[in-house]
């Protein structure tokens, strides 16, 4: 697990010296720079060392014969089967890693790309300088887990794991894009390719691109989901044995290292169920779970009880980390910069308080629950489609009424918020439901917080496209419930949970592993329906099901719990002097994207309770923060 980052075109060896140290954070361990003036190709590596600790496993890894480049991030976790088979053609070898194993592979395998990744079971993304072709090859993974940002201009194409660590080689004030800007106050993150500048772009999950003398060629994907595929239209019986066969293999597969491996554990179902099957393989695994003290928002259940009782029962150690509230709040700013992006989820500061201690602890790599919820359906979101595609009696005009009916209640009570919000979604048609459950501000109150200028283009182009075209691209034969599992993996997970968790846990110096995204398991979780998965209307019946021999029913059935921070506190108590003084007059006045007036009443009918807005001033505050830290500002 590490940094990458690398440029075709024009550059200097103190920008690529500056770009290592934007990235230290990401490998400690060791760094390299690869650099060839008349090629015009630099790539710059920080090593986290996970698999094969000595110099042998140092990047950017070099081939033999000099032709071959490489610097790689993060695992592949079928490397040894595949270095057995590279073996049996005659391929030397001169250390154990899994960075070596994917360069020779590009050597034997590298002519179609495609056959190459297929190959690969693992968590990536990576940059490959082939000398006699005159092209890097650019990947990730295929749902995202690593990420892989990159700019392009006239004269160059830079690309990193970080968009902080693009600086050198972008614009001293970088252009913002406005419609990114109305994805991430919409849901609290961007869908697809773009980010918070309109000069960086992401390289989406199950993609490749190549670069050729500073021209990067339009990406292709190389990895569809089961239901792309078709697995997803032949629906095979139920098997809660086979689900926790695949989800055993796929923990032991991950806990393949050279360095102590621990774990999350929320006492939540996923998190328990990663935990059970990787004692079974390291009986004396070392936990981590959080305690947040100081306050908590309506409706909040405490994982601690739970994460104890885990532990208790399997018999493993729990590592209880402390953190304030207020803390937390104040940690706000350093949590922007670190994420790159403003993705307004204090989710994201409860990996990084845990990857610290683990990593103080002597430990380099966590397993997550992570993607288990989405999966295997574990949102609320999921039982209101099952139940709103079963109930369509009442028309969408009778569910405006009623949103507008609950809107007015006081926003502050949770059953309120969530009435109005179903009432809302409800009120949509098909696939635009399914889009709408994701959705923090409704769109007419996104625009009336914009100025004109800004307004007028995210107006003009359909910041929901993204997904509306992937679900356009599905099978009409795929129904509803399945339709919003395949938003979850494709959107909801890379773009916001599985970058926030990459970002925070390498901030400490953490590799973080996700079992439940193991090709395997999902492309078997696809050939049976998501009625199944949610069987006898129980979110992750069938994870429940299969569970039930290894973990207590207090486990198993425990409510739902969320990852997060009292946001909804913080607004009106410790944030409350951050964001009077970010997003006053003067400031709001001078970036020129939001009208200061509008956020004040915004602000104000949130105290009162008259709208559920907490989330949405966060994300404003998370914006602005972004925008002073690059020193962005809406087009003139």
């Amino acid at each position: 697990m590490c940094g990458i980052a690398g440029i075709s075109g024009d550059w200097s060896i103190a920008e690529l010296q500056e770009v290592k140290q934007l990235l230290s954070h990401r490998g400690p361990d060791d760094s390299g720079v690869f650099a060839d003036s008349s090629a015009g190709i630099a790539l710059v590596h920080t090593r986290l060392a996970i698999l094969d600790l000595s110099p042998l496993g140092h990047q950017p890894m070099v081939s033999e014969d000099g032709s071959l480049v490489l610097v790689f991030n993060g695992e592949i976790y079928n490397f040894k089967e595949l270095r057995q088979e590279l073996e049996s053609l005659g391929v030397p070898f001169r250390g154990h890693s899994d960075t070596e194993v994917l360069l020779q592979a590009y050597r034997v395998w590298g002519e179609d790309y495609s056959v190459l990744l297929n190959r690969l079971n693992g968590i990536f993304a990576f940059a490959l300088w082939d000398a006699s072709k005159r092209t890097t090859l650019l990947a990730r993974d295929a749902f995202g887990v690593k990420p892989l940002y990159y700019s392009t201009s006239t004269r160059s194409c830079c690309f990193s794991s970080e968009i902080k660590a693009l600086r050198p080689w972008l614009p001293s004030e970088a252009p913002l894009d406005p419609v990114a800007v109305g994805q991430y106050l919409t849901w609290l993150w961007t869908p697809g390719q773009r980010t918070p500048t309109s000069v960086v772009q992401k390289l989406e999950p199950g993609h490749y691109a190549t670069v050729r003398d500073g021209h990067l060629d339009k990406p292709i994907r190389w990895y569809r989901l089961p239901m792309f595929r078709g697995l997803g239209l032949v629906k095979q019986p139920r098997s809660p044995e086979k689900v926790a066969s695949l989800l055993r293999q796929a923990v032991q597969r991950q806990l393949i290292a050279d360095v102590p491996v621990g774990a999350f554990l929320s006492g939540g179902l996923d998190s328990s169920s990663v935990v059970a099957f990787a004692r079974e393989k390291t009986p004396d695994i070392r936990c981590f779970t959080i305690r947040v003290s100081g306050s908590a928002d309506p409706g909040f259940v405490d994982d601690l009880p739970y994460a104890q009782l885990a532990a208790n029962h399997l018999g493993v150690s729990l590592d209880v980390v402390d953190v304030a509230a207020g803390d937390m709040a104040r940690d706000v700013s350093w949590m922007v910069n670190q994420l790159d992006e403003p993705l307004a989820d204090p989710a994201a500061l409860n990996v990084f308080y845990i990857s610290k201690a683990a990593r103080v602890a002597g430990i380099k790599v966590l397993l997550s629950g992570a993607g288990g919820d989405d999966l295997f359906t574990g949102y609320r979101r999921h039982l209101a489609e099952r139940w709103l595609s079963r109930t369509r009696i009442i028309p969408e005009r009778g569910w405006r009424v009623a949103a507008a009916l609950f809107g007015r209640m006081d926003q502050r009570r949770a059953l309120w918020r969530r009435a109005a919000k179903l009432a809302n979604s409800a009120s949509q048609s098909a696939d635009d439901r399914l889009i709408d459950y994701f959705r923090w501000i409704r769109p007419e109150m996104l625009e009336s917080l914009m100025e004109p200028a800004v307004r007028l283009e995210v107006t003009r182009d359909d910041i929901a496209a993204p997904m509306r075209t992937w679900l356009n691209d599905l099978s009409g034969d795929i129904m509803p419930l399945d339709r919003l599992l395949s938003l979850e993996q494709r959107f909801f997970l890379p773009d916001h949970n599985l970058t926030y968790t990459d970002k925070m846990s390498m901030a400490a110096g953490v590799e973080t592993r996700v079992p439940f995204l193991d090709l395997d398991l999902v492309a078997y979780a696809a050939t049976f329906s998501a009625e199944d998965k949610m069987h006898r209307s129980q979110l992750k019946g069938i994870l429940k099901s299969a569970m039930k021999p290894w973990l207590p029913n207090e486990i198993i059935y425990r409510p739902k719990a969320g990852f997060g921070g009292p946001v909804r506190r913080w607004v009106l108590n410790e944030l409350r002097e951050l964001i009077n003084d970010t997003l006053s007059e003067d400031s709001l006045r001078k970036r020129g994207i939001f009208k200061p007036a509008a956020v004040s009443e915004l602000i104000l009918a949130n105290s009162k309770g008259q709208v559920d807005a907490s989330y949405t001033i966060f994300s404003l505050l998370c914006v602005e923060l972004w925008c002073r830290q690059y020193r962005a500002a809406a087009a003139a």
